[in-house]
């Protein structure tokens, strides 16, 4: 190919050079269902065409004038199909959280103009009709599920004639490296959704910069279930297509233990969150040992806590760090499918500790850092120890520059920064200065002037009355440490002292109520109760020995309800939604200041 490669190339380049019996797989009724490179190269082919016969099309070539898909679905081997099918003859795809809101739904179709949405399931078709009369542009919604009176989506595919399969090539060819490849709107944890555009150019620019980071070798599998409409889960997805690594899609979140047994991935991407629930799950089966088990268990642990990066901690404790690998942590290696190489974190800040103990149990975490407008990856820690630093997202990646602003933002030029935001150049103008550097919003520093290391969100620091700046990430991040806290939000803007909202993990609180003999009833009730109370008390105090003074946590409420994405606390990506969680919760701050 004389010309520089788009993103739907990576499908013909694995033909030539190397096709894979399973490029892509997915659970049908309880059976793994492969799509080989070349059924993925065929159905593509055939879905372009049917689109064409729905009139879908590059027209002018233009960003505006170009038709839009939309998806809503979980991911599955026919979302990456209908991706590559939509992107070579010249559309644009829009993918949308399955989750998301009317509203915004109704929003973001309008602004986009879609003219095709391609849903999941029941679920999400009926979402979409609930607004069908208000999106003029829509004019058909596919199901990938069969679902009573909605159009399936092999009706598409159905309708590619050959001699619409002869009208996809030369479309294709006129499609470039700088052109538009999708549009991503971002979730509102800022108000109204912008539609990010990026290009070939940015994606895969960020594709082949990321791809010396990863885990070198031949036939590698890997696990997907963080949301493919997010830019994380999508540019890895490319850099699997581009390294001829095999994808399989997890069912759910609730099935990821099973289906890494089943997989046995060398790799995956998650958010800190699950992360986090994966390590308490660990710990919680380590203290329901008994005797020398449990001893063993937590001596194994205690040892990890001590793990450092590039250097080494002498000969015995290299040793007595190989025994508690054969011990202890092959178990923990076994429950993940054993074969891991790595481990990819992204999309909010991860807990030192939890990559230190995971490193040390040979399941390197390798946490990365972006955003949508930056494709998305600035930093990323890497396969390769000497790239690797605890405590930071990682050195930058190839082409991709980092300046550090006077007030401590984070700025970033490169390729992978984005076209704009679409029909928005106000917007555009406002993160992205003339000369190219883009405003993250993020505060940072380059520690040993090689890793970049985030302190905290620009948005997210608040002034207490007495006029102290209170970074609240690093104070919620280390009372998380605790296994009795679940999630913890951090609250003080314009008030005397820094108070906390906090939700205790329930398994583990109850475990100690049966040690100490409280009687355990409902959450609520268990979160009133004297000696759980005064368990926190204690729990807050010995943490706010890492903080200064400004920082240190004075008053906090238990609450009795994990924040999710289905309450609305949380956004798409895990992200806490502190607007959100500040009204909602309004009462509970109001008692911590009364």
């Amino acid at each position: 190919m004389t010309q520089p490669l788009r993103l739907f190339d990576s499908v013909q380049l694995q033909l030539e050079n190397k096709p894979l019996e399973d490029m892509l797989a997915g659970k049908a009724g309880g059976q793994w269902k492969k799509y080989s490179t070349q059924e993925v190269a065929d159905t593509m082919n055939q879905l372009s065409a049917g689109l064409l016969s729905y009139g879908i099309g590059p027209n002018d070539m233009t960003v505006e004038g170009r038709d839009k898909v939309a998806i809503l679905s979980k991911n599955r081997p026919e979302w990456v199909i209908l991706d590559l099918a939509v992107q070579q003859i010249g559309a644009l795809l829009t993918p949308i959280y399955p989750t998301i809101n009317v509203n915004e739904l109704e929003f973001v179709l309008n602004d986009a103009q879609v003219k095709i949405v391609f849903v999941n399931d029941e679920d999400t078709f009926l979402k979409v009709i609930s607004i069908k009369d208000r999106v003029p542009s829509l004019k058909e919604i596919f199901t990938f599920e069969h679902v009573a009176n909605a159009s399936h989506w092999k009706e598409v595919l159905n309708a590619g004639t050959p001699e619409l399969i002869a009208q996809i090539k030369p479309i294709a060819e006129k499609i470039k490296y700088e052109d538009a490849a999708t549009i991503i709107y971002t979730s509102g944890t800022t108000g109204i959704p912008k539609g990010v555009m990026l290009s070939h150019r940015n994606i895969l620019s960020n594709v082949m910069a990321s791809s010396p980071c990863f885990p070198p070798g031949e036939n590698l599998r890997s696990l997907s279930f963080l949301p493919l409409n997010h830019i994380f889960e999508r540019m890895v997805t490319y850099l699997y297509l581009f390294n001829y690594t095999s994808i399989y899609y997890a069912e759910s979140l609730e099935t990821i233990g099973d289906n890494l047994k089943e997989v046995k991935p060398d790799m995956f991407t998650t958010v800190p969150r699950l992360l986090e629930k994966v390590y308490d799950k660990i710990m919680q089966k380590g203290s329901q040992l008994t005797g020398v088990k449990k001893k063993l268990f937590f001596w194994a642990h205690d040892l990890a806590e001590k793990f450092e990066i590039n250097k080494n901690q002498g000969f015995f404790y290299n040793m007595q760090l190989g025994i508690a690998n054969k011990l202890i942590f092959s178990k923990w290696r076994e429950g993940l499918g054993n074969n891991l190489k790595c481990v990819v974190t992204g999309g909010a800040a991860c807990q030192v500790r939890l990559i230190r103990i995971f490193t040390a149990a040979r399941i390197p975490i390798m946490e990365g850092y972006g955003l949508t407008e930056t494709s998305p990856v600035i930093s990323v820690n890497n396969y390769d120890v000497t790239g690797r630093m605890f405590g930071t997202v990682g050195p930058l990646i190839k082409d991709v520059e980092v300046k550090i602003a006077e007030d401590g933002e984070i700025l970033c030029k490169g390729p992978n920064v984005m076209m704009g935001y679409y029909k928005r150049p106000d917007l555009t103008a406002e993160v992205v200065t003339g000369d190219g550097w883009f405003h993250t919003g993020d505060i940072g520093m380059m520690a040993e002037n090689k890793f970049l290391k985030i302190t905290d969100r620009k948005k997210e620091l608040f002034k207490t009355s007495g006029g102290k700046y209170v970074a609240p990430l690093p104070i919620e991040n280390r009372l998380k440490e605790s296994m009795f806290v679940e999630q913890v939000m951090v609250v003080g803007a314009e008030k005397k002292f820094v108070g906390a909202l906090l939700i205790p993990s329930f398994p583990n609180l109850k475990d100690w109520c049966r040690q100490n003999g409280v009687t355990i009833g409902t959450n609520e009730e268990l979160i009133q109760n004297e000696k759980v109370v005064a368990l926190y008390k204690d729990l807050v105090e010995s943490f706010n020995k890492y903080f200064n003074h400004v920082e240190q946590v004075k008053k906090f409420e238990l609450l009795p309800n994990e924040w999710s994405v289905d309450t609305g606390e949380l956004t798409p990506k895990m992200s806490l939604k502190r607007k959100v969680v500040m009204e909602k919760f309004r009462d509970a701050i109001e008692r911590i200041y009364a």
